[in-house]
């Protein structure tokens, strides 16, 4: 952003829907911690198990705030959060770059709610009980833009 490299960091669950969204300008020991205090704070439980790519300091964050949480980093295991990466991939690419910060938060934080009330998991539904939440979720977004 603006010639500065910048991190998003992102909690998905375990049905791929985005929780929390952080941008921070860097990506050690004490910016992990604070993302998950952030978490922790927001939530109130810690989870039964988190799944990050390899960086070392989310060991860090691991061991000092939540230790009795599983921390998986098995290859492949983390694709949900990397897949909740590529819309946000793509408006970077095809506006040249966030301009600011604050453009970006906007903007993901905007698109993880939308991304939430449409992701609807179809492949878990009868498609009668999709066809209803479709329509719930497009009520849902009438009433929002109107």
């Amino acid at each position: 952003m603006n010639g500065k490299q910048r991190y998003l960091w992102r909690a998905v669950d375990q049905d791929g829907e985005v929780i929390d969204v952080y941008l921070q300008a860097k990506r050690d020991g004490a910016a992990t911690k604070r993302f998950f205090r952030r978490l922790l704070r927001r939530y109130g439980v810690e989870p039964r198990k988190i799944v990050t790519d390899k960086l070392r300091s989310y060991g860090v964050a691991h061991r000092e705030l939540i230790r009795e949480t599983i921390h998986s980093t098995q290859r492949y295991e983390n694709n949900r959060a990397e897949q909740s990466h590529e819309a946000t991939r793509v408006r970077e690419r095809g506006m040249r770059r966030f301009k600011s910060m604050e453009q970006a938060r906007r903007f993901v934080t905007a698109h993880a709610a939308v991304s939430n009330l449409f992701n609807l998991g179809r492949h878990l539904v009868r498609a009668e009980h999709y066809r209803n939440f479709r329509i719930s979720a497009f009520a849902q977004w009438s009433r929002a833009v109107a």
